[in-house]
């Protein structure tokens, strides 16, 4: 029987075991002949050590050695011994011992990579490294993510068991409800034409929780929403979902934060304090164009629609008569921008709807620009004081639509900080959103819609308004942001059935699709149900920030594309005939698509 058990890992050993006999097993990361001694980087997932094979030790390990490619799995024993001196490599851990190879086997023989896994800096498309994913893992940089996500995740555990959470196992074959998004539904072969639905979040599970008295709940949840995808987006995801009752946010804002410090300090040893900062969303809206701005540079919106009305800049003015506003915001020392730089921030703006940019620059003389014509020396002095605008800076002016404004005007502010190094690294600045608005009015069917999800409290200070102005209530949600990511999401929850119905019929869902969908959950809190609230964590989005990557798929083990497909799997895939008269589901030929 072959040997293949491993003395020791290949990111262990040192100066200390030199002398003793050891056993690695690995892949072959490179190859050196250097004229009679070979030399193998073997590699593991803990890091790399040196080989070296010399005829004078042991002939057959060497002729062995001369057969051997990259990414072929072997073992060897040997003595570790010294590099000797100038022969270190102090960027490895492993880099000032080497193992002289007495036994070599060789496990698995591999096919030529369809791309370098030991040079890193090659650049490979992402539709390779995602066909490949096996292989990509092995470069590195994705296998160093997903120990980060480990690490997290264990210490999300720890600490809320810590705290007197109980983990519990939600269903993932459940029913269809309204969170926002399409669900993926899943045919019942038992109940031919019903369809099950893959959890968008397990919020009505953890909800009945709290009905049943479990008190702290938490799970680290697998969710699915079948909706358009970005960079930050995926069509299978993972929440820390956690719920309580009988608290209310102050605790439960506590309790998070605790939990990021003690993530952020045993992944990548960084120190995060605490209490957050706390905005409401009307503020954080009006400030920056946003409910989920980046903090860690100062660049804030400000509006100067009174102003505008004061001036003779009638083109500005002409958007407030319309409806408009006019906001402004200042990069600091953009006062060097040329004429050319400028236009192609006015170029940036555009896809987000906005025709154009006024622009200033302030400078020791005074303001300079097209525009200085139409406003008073005492109205440009009352501008830059406004703006904070000072010698050296440039003033960027937005007006139109204000969701226009605010959407072009975040874009440009993240834009302008990343082209021009604002922001510092290293640096992790949490927010907190509250009293976001309770509904929202959908522009297309001029119907109300739950800003986060129906089952949200609406603010008890405005408890008074539901029925008469309920597009004013403020509800009891609350989103934490960093560095520009919404990283989680909750609420103070409903427990009054009556109030729950309201607000059902607020959103113009019939009695029979209140039954259809909900009679359970209904049923369920007519029951005696505790003061609750909860929150869901994006584990992908907070592993992406401690990871210093921008792609959700980098923190992913095997992720979906951009087009939700799987390209080493090859899925999604069709479904055998017999597969589909089992379900009861006949496909038409023009239903058919080919991935």
């Amino acid at each position: 029987m072959i040997d293949f058990k491993r003395t020791h890992d290949c990111g262990t050993l040192t100066k200390k075991y030199i002398g003793k006999t050891v056993r690695l097993s690995g892949w072959v990361h490179r190859r050196r002949d250097h004229g009679g001694l070979i030399f193998i980087d073997l590699r593991d997932r803990f890091g790399l050590t040196q080989l070296i094979f010399d005829p004078t030790v042991c002939s057959n390990a060497h002729n062995d050695a001369q057969n051997l490619r990259s990414e072929w799995v072997i073992t060897a024993k040997g003595k570790v011994r010294s590099r000797g001196e100038g022969l270190t490599n102090p960027k490895l851990h492993t880099g000032e011992i080497e193992i002289e190879v007495l036994e070599l086997t060789i496990l698995s023989r591999a096919k030529t990579p369809p791309f370098s896994i030991a040079d890193e800096t090659i650049e490979v498309s992402e539709e390779l490294r995602l066909k490949y994913r096996f292989l990509d893992i092995r470069r590195g940089p994705i296998l160093n993510n997903l120990i980060v996500r480990s690490k997290a995740m264990q210490v999300t555990r720890r600490f809320l068991d810590s705290q007197g959470f109980l983990e519990i196992s939600t269903p993932i074959l459940a029913k269809t409800t309204p969170e926002g998004a399409r669900d993926y539904l899943v045919p019942s072969r038992i109940y031919p034409g019903n369809f099950y639905a893959l959890p968008q979040s397990p919020q009505i599970f953890k909800q009945i929780l709290m009905v049943s008295g479990m008190d702290k709940y938490f799970q680290i949840a697998p969710c699915f929403r079948d909706e358009n995808l970005r960079a930050d987006r995926q069509p299978e995801f993972t929440q820390i979902d956690i719920e309580l009752s009988f608290e209310t946010q102050d605790p439960l804002f506590r309790t998070i934060e605790e939990l990021m410090q003690m993530i952020f300090k045993d992944t990548i040893d960084a120190d995060v304090s605490s209490p957050f900062k706390r905005m409401e969303y009307k503020e954080c809206i009006e400030k920056y164009g946003t409910d989920k701005p980046d903090l860690r540079f100062d660049m804030p919106l400000t509006r100067l629609d009174d102003l505008i009305e004061r001036s003779e800049f009638t083109i500005l003015k002409d958007q407030l008569s319309t409806g408009g506003c006019v906001k402004a915001l200042t990069l600091k020392g953009g006062a060097k921008l040329s004429r050319r730089q400028i236009d192609e921030l006015v170029a940036f703006v555009r896809p987000f709807q906005l025709q154009g940019l006024a622009w200033m620059k302030r400078t020791d003389e005074g303001f300079t620009s097209n525009i200085v014509k139409f406003f008073s020396e005492d109205l440009l002095n009352e501008l830059g004081s406004k703006v904070e605008a000072e010698s050296g800076d440039l003033i960027l002016i937005a007006a139109e639509k204000e969701s226009i404004v605010n959407q072009a005007l975040d874009h440009l502010r993240r834009h302008l900080a990343r082209a021009f190094n604002l922001i510092q690294p290293n640096d992790y600045q949490f927010l907190w959103v509250t009293d976001f608005p309770m509904f929202k009015l959908d522009e297309t069917t001029n119907m109300i819609e739950s800003e986060h999800h129906p089952f949200t409290s609406p603010h008890f200070d405005d408890m008074d308004k539901i029925d008469s102005d309920p597009l004013s209530v403020r509800a009891l949600a609350y989103d934490l942001v960093l560095n520009g990511y919404e990283i989680a999401s909750g609420s103070q929850r409903i427990h009054d059935g009556g109030l729950q119905q309201k607000i059902f019929h607020i959103l113009r869902m019939s009695e029979e699709d209140i039954q259809e969908k909900f009679s359970f959950f209904i049923n369920a809190l007519s029951y005696g149900t505790p003061p609750h609230l909860g929150i869901a964590l994006g584990l992908d989005r907070i592993i992406m920030i401690l990871s210093n990557t921008e792609n959700i798929r980098d923190v992913i083990a095997f992720p979906k594309t951009q087009k939700a497909s799987d390209l080493m799997l090859q899925s999604p895939s069709h479904a055998a005939n017999d597969q589909l008269r089992e379900l009861d589901i006949a496909l038409e030929p023009s239903q058919i698509t080919w991935v």
